[in-house]
């Protein structure tokens, strides 16, 4: 790892003045979050009598609202939406009953994520897998076709977030050796999830249980993901190697500003302003806009507004040569270009995904 240039260093220490929390905002912030989600759960069972399709939209402004309690339980695993940090700890379990997240594993996870992000000697913590044009060439047809489906829009944003939040944070996949911390993160939650689960159902009955929680979840689940990919995974991203990387410089360049209508900047808590959330990581949700208030000059880095964002669904490969994600089309029509001297036996467009 190299030091981080003056640049990055500096704005990091300018912002460690915005990291202080105000109780009550925060207090105020949780609450019109969650007794909105919670007063449109009830409409949406309330709902069911007069015609599901009624009530599914109702699905649509949950979600959001189940988007911005996660974005708090992200906040609280930083140690920036209260000041005490069994304050954070035990509001962000909560919510994660609420997430199906394991709060301390998906933290520590999440830690990890940070130390490590836009480094391509240490991939693989809670990020989205990112394979080098060379490391996708050196794969066996089999591993590649298995890549591009993982990269597929429908999986992507579709059937992985169900996977991950229903099925996959049910254990602590990728800490399973790692002491008991982690498994009673997961348990806990888990254990806390059926108690609440068999209430509910008990309460107002399995199926509409299921049909009231289920599209909230999976829509929010989608919803996170995209998120979560837009704010990395675009075209003037960064990666680098150890030699190469510095933790300031993967923060302000590797993360994106998602620029988005003020409407959805609040359902989603200011996790648009990313640049500046991973060059302090402390700052609280409520203040990133005052950090763009006083230096504009952060608002154009690494800027995309949502018409944007739509193309970076297609790139999935990083180009060490021109330092920028490119898509499966583009190293085709390259391999073209070149008259296929790089290209290996099994090399398949059938599942390409268009720039």
């Amino acid at each position: 790892m190299v030091r981080s240039p003056p640049e990055s260093r500096s704005l990091a220490r300018l912002l460690a003045r915005y990291r202080e929390p105000n109780s009550a905002r925060s207090v105020f912030e949780l609450l019109i979050t969650a007794v909105p989600f919670l007063a449109i759960w009830v409409l949406m069972w309330a709902a069911l009598d007069h015609g599901y399709w009624i009530g599914l939209l109702l699905a649509i402004p949950a979600a959001g609202f189940l988007v911005r309690l996660f974005m708090i339980q992200h906040d609280c695993g930083h140690g920036s939406f209260f000041h005490g940090r069994r304050v954070n700890d035990w509001v962000g379990r909560t919510i994660g009953v609420l997430t199906l997240t394991p709060y301390d594993y998906w933290r520590r996870n999440h830690t990890l994520h940070h130390a490590s992000s836009g480094n391509l000697d240490h991939r693989g913590f809670g990020d989205i897998d990112t394979l080098t044009v060379s490391e996708f060439l050196e794969r066996s047809r089999w591993r590649q076709l298995l890549y591009r489906l993982y990269r597929h829009p429908i999986v992507m944003f579709g059937l992985g977030p169900t996977y991950l939040f229903i099925l996959r944070h049910r254990l602590p996949i990728g800490m399973m050796r790692s002491g008991w911390k982690p498994w009673l993160s997961t348990m806990g939650t888990n254990a806390a999830i059926a108690i609440l689960a068999a209430a509910m159902i008990r309460l107002i009955g399995f199926g509409p249980f299921l049909l009231v929680h289920l599209p909230i979840m999976v829509l929010a689940a989608s919803i996170g993901v995209w998120l979560f990919y837009v704010q990395h995974q675009f075209e003037d991203t960064t990666w680098s190697h150890d030699g190469a990387w510095s933790l300031h410089e993967a923060a302000l360049h590797g993360s994106s500003h998602y620029y988005l209508p003020a409407v959805l900047r609040w359902f989603t808590a200011n996790i648009g302003v990313h640049h500046v959330h991973h060059l302090c990581s402390r700052i609280p949700c409520y203040r990133l806009p005052d950090v763009l208030r006083d230096h504009p000059e952060l608002a154009a880095i690494g800027r995309i507004t949502l018409p944007q964002s739509l193309q970076c669904v297609g790139r999935a490969l990083w180009d060490e040569t021109g330092r920028r994600l490119i898509s499966f089309r583009e190293l085709e029509i390259a391999l073209l270009l070149e008259g296929g001297n790089n290209q290996t036996p099994g090399f398949t467009s059938n599942f390409g995904i268009d720039r």
